[in-house]
């Protein structure tokens, strides 16, 4: 059988398949338990304590840690969130009219070096309004007041807001004082056709990067690099790319050819400047997959670094002409020539430098630790001790000289070593126990305590999972973890909750805690508690946990007094995980809420559809129940295209709304095909005189998906029922990859000061054939085998208690499990535990011993009965042969039957 596996979004939300989840605060961070940092001689890990010190932002983008540790916050749509050190409070001290269309928004913030004596605090951010400029402004800060008419523009950059992507905007200082901008390549990454985006078609400029990044003449694919002046201007330094008379490129231009440098950081001692560069989507072949690389770069003086003709170690894009769809000969990186009829700039650039690390979406040969999957390389700080004499957290001199780097996307972060001269000498995990929820930032404050911002789960999103993590190291007295927590954190009042800090730790043996809890304005002690909130409100409960040396941890969170979340149940007598050809799956929805009372049926959102692709149900998963299910991954594609510039779902911008759209061609046969042509083609005059731009390179599939997406607006969700018992036959002839699900949600009327809260619960059916080496936790191996035989992988070499885990399965009316063997070695059992590997045994298979003749054909089907076992339980199945030791078997895939 030819195998399929499952994208990770998909292996990330398991077999889970029913939840009822209301919109509760979630930790920015979760520790596992890693053991040691790696590697095994660097520091203790336990000496590394984190508290989150902010939570709940919206699209956090930089922060600046100012002289008394207050912090300022930028965040995309324009809020200016300040977070003061003392009280502990977060407030909105300004809100920036920004456009924040495309991936652009206020994007930067930076404190000025003296900040102490000058209040300076500098802005990089999207203008609102018709003008398609940015600009890098400076303000006075002073007693958490913006003061508005202290605005100086420093700088403005024109940019187009057509098509998406790519604004970066990070702001930084160097030790010399100097105020570094970085600035994405503003073109259009999508109508790109596989390659490079080098299109020098008539009136296709927004999709040429040699009109931008690789021009002399323009800000944007740059890094620039400025002197603030005391009057709100600025000075050329010495020593940037191009001569301060502008006569062969911008003067304010350190780096140019580059793509989206996202994140960077200043070497205080070298001056060299890293900054990750997040890579294109091509098919160009290359020496790690495609051409498609993210890079981190490292400039120890200003130079060209090879976008759009390089990438990675200076491998050549073709010269792909897209008019007449043919490749031709690529760039000379010793000295490649702009010869588009869209530069403005020098046409003989700098020779390209290549990046210091750069990956693929695979796996990478020469840095294996990166992983694989999307990513987003960004470029943290150069830390050195000896920067830090006094400071009270300082990292330990074990990470002297190294760089720190992270990825957005994957969530890790590595310490990067290099030798005397900058080159690159290995890299190893940094607090590989700290997994942030999408790091955005990280900076070293003057204590030693390194600050990460985190975006978030979702994207153009506040997030409760995002905010800001202070990571402290100590050599001595350790600091006590704070865990904070908490049975409910809304509910109507009175409201009683129970509060526990059981889950604190102190790491130094022998440490005696006490615990000190502040809530709203009242104050207690001890390690567990119950309070009672009497009256409506927002209040904030702080936890400090010390030890008899002095050494405190903190953990807060918030409680939502006046409103209880709605409750939403799905019933049903079928089996919540698996579905069968014509099987019947029957359901109830039930919603209640306390402060409605009567249930408004026109508030209740129930959806049934069959997603035919995995992909579709981690969008799905995530939605709001407001789109339609079948759409939730069109809807994302939807979003990450230019449309949404000109369009918004319910009012008139460039163009219609998505819903008159919808309105206008309900009910006209073929809609959808017609919509597609007129995505793909593009045109004018239906709507107005603005006119839709064509977008060529995108397949007739997705144009259509994207047609029924719109259509799908206008129509009404409330038609499907609340219950029902439904014949299961839509996924037959369809593959195995696809997904039921039933999704309701409620979102009640807010009450007693309190928003409104929204309860949503689910169930998604599985095809009841899964394959052994998709489980979420395990220690077998896996082999994936190609040659001549189409695609197959399966987990071999099996010995003796290795184990697979499998998330949350409901057996109801499962009575067996049929196994895909094949007889390679010792033999010996298969047992499902319920629970653990010593759980509760459900059910046990004997293998064989055997050899087979053909390893790609000789394999077999074998049973397992299974016992009765109620609910939703983790699932695990250890291999077992007491008696002999060797490989017992290989296995492909189980098949549950009912």
């Amino acid at each position: 059988m030819k195998k399929i596996l499952y994208l990770s979004g998909l292996l990330s939300i398991g077999l889970l398949s029913i939840a009822s989840v209301s919109r509760k605060e979630k930790p920015l961070f979760r520790v596992v338990d890693a053991g040691p940092s790696v590697p095994v001689n660097g520091p203790d890990s336990s000496r590394f304590t984190y508290t989150t010190v902010v939570s709940g932002l919206d699209e956090p983008m930089e922060m600046a840690i100012l002289p008394n540790y207050d912090i300022v916050v930028a965040e995309r749509k324009g809020a200016v969130r300040y977070f003061d050190n003392k009280t502990r409070e977060l407030s909105t001290i300004s809100q920036f009219n920004v456009f924040s269309g495309i991936e652009d928004g206020l994007l930067g913030v930076a404190a000025d070096p003296d900040f102490k004596n000058n209040n300076w605090i500098y802005f990089y951010y999207g203008v609102g309004g018709d003008r398609h400029v940015s600009q890098l402004t400076r303000f006075e800060l002073k007693d958490r007041k913006l003061i508005q008419e202290s605005k100086k523009v420093l700088l403005e950059v024109p940019t187009q807001r057509q098509y998406c992507c790519h604004s970066a905007g990070y702001l930084t200082f160097d030790a010399a004082g100097l105020l570094y901008l970085s600035i994405g390549d503003n073109t259009n990454a999508e109508e790109i056709e596989g390659h490079n985006p080098i299109d020098e078609r008539p009136g296709r400029e927004l999709a040429d990067d040699q009109a931008s990044t690789a021009n002399s003449n323009d800000f944007r694919g740059k890094i620039l690099r400025i002197k603030p002046e005391a009057d709100g201007t600025y000075s050329i330094p010495d020593g940037n790319l191009f001569p301060k008379d502008g006569s062969l490129g911008k003067p304010e231009i350190f780096a140019m050819g580059v793509r989206n440098p996202f994140r960077m950081s200043v070497d205080p001692k070298t001056k060299y400047v890293y900054w990750g560069d997040v890579g294109p989507d091509t098919e160009v072949p290359a020496s790690e997959g495609k051409l498609s690389y993210d890079e981190i770069n490292q400039a120890r003086k200003p130079g060209f670094f090879g976008y759009p003709y390089f990438l990675g170690d200076n491998e050549v894009f073709p010269d792909y002409d897209f008019e007449t769809k043919k490749e031709g000969p690529g760039k000379d990186p010793k000295g490649p020539i702009n010869d588009s009829p869209n530069n403005t700039g020098v046409k003989e650039l700098p020779a390209a430098q290549p990046a210091f690390i750069w990956y693929g979406k695979g796996p990478s040969k020469k840095w294996p630790l990166v992983e694989k999957g999307g990513a987003s390389a960004m470029a943290g700080p150069v830390y050195y001790s000896d920067l830090y004499p006094n400071a009270p957290y300082k990292l330990p001199d074990y990470y002297s000289g190294k760089l720190f780097i992270y990825d957005w996307i994957r969530k890790w972060i590595m310490a990067v070593t290099m030798d005397q001269e900058g080159n690159y000498v290995s890299m190893e995990p940094f607090l590989p126990q700290l997994k942030v929820v999408a790091p955005m930032d990280m900076q070293i404050a003057p204590d030693g305590a390194v600050y990460l911002l985190a975006y978030g789960t979702n994207w153009f999103a506040r997030n409760t999972d995002s905010g800001i993590i202070r990571v402290e190291y100590s050599e001595g007295n350790r600091n006590p973890v704070a865990s904070l927590k908490i049975d409910k954190t809304i509910g109507a009042a009175p409201l009683t909750v129970a509060l526990s800090a059981n889950d604190s730790k102190d790491f130094d043996a022998g440490d005696k805690l006490s615990y000190a809890w502040k809530i709203g304005g009242k104050t207690a002690s001890g390690k567990e508690l119950k309070h009672t909130f009497s009256k409506p409100g927002t209040y904030n409960v702080v936890l400090t946990v010390s030890d008899q040396n002095g050494g405190k941890g903190t953990a807060t969170t918030q409680v939502k007094v006046g409103n209880t979340p709605p409750d939403v149940t799905i019933a049903t007598k079928a089996n919540r995980s698996f579905y069968w050809d014509n099987s019947a799956f029957d359901y109830q929805v039930k919603v209640s809420d306390k402060e409605d009372g009567n249930v408004d049926q026109q508030r209740v959102k129930v959806s049934f559809n069959y997603l035919p692709y995995g992909k579709d149900l981690a969008g799905a998963l995530t939605s709001d129940g407001e789109t339609d299910l079948r759409y939730a991954s069109t809807a994302k594609l939807y979003a990450s295209l230019d449309c949404k510039a000109c369009h918004t779902p319910e009012t008139k911008s460039i163009g219609p709304a998505l819903k008159e759209i919808a309105k206008r061609y309900a009910d006209k046969e073929g809609a959808d095909a017609l919509l597609a042509r007129k995505i793909i083609t593009g045109g004018s005059g239906n709507w107005g005189s603005y006119p839709m731009p064509p977008h060529a390179d995108l397949s007739e599939t997705n144009a259509k998906e994207i047609a029924g997406y719109i259509l799908s607006i206008g129509r009404e969700s409330q038609k499907t029922p609340r219950s029902n018992n439904v014949k299961l036959t839509e996924h037959i002839g369809k593959g195995n990859e696809g997904a039921y699900v039933l999704q309701a949600s409620y979102a009640d009327k807010g009450g007693n000061g309190i928003e409104s809260l929204k309860t949503a619960s689910h169930i998604v059916l599985k095809n009841p054939l899964i394959q052994l080496e998709d489980y979420h936790e395990g220690n077998v191996n896996v082999v994936i085998a190609t040659k001549n035989t189409g695609y197959i992988s399966y987990i071999s070499h099996i010995t003796h208690g290795k184990y697979t885990r499998f998330n949350a399965i409901d057996l109801n009316h499962i009575k067996k499990i049929r196994f895909r063997i094949q007889e390679q070695g010792i033999g010996g059992t298969i047992e499902m535990r319920q629970g653990s590997k010593d759980g509760l045994l459900l059910g046990s298979l004997t293998v064989p011993e055997g050899k087979v003749a053909d390893p790609k054909t000789d394999w077999k089907e074998l049973v397992m009965p299974v016992k009765a076992s109620g609910g939703i339980h983790d699932l695990f199945f250890v291999f077992k042969n007491e008696n002999k030791k060797g490989p017992l078997f290989h296995v492909d895939w189980m098949y549950f039957e009912n």
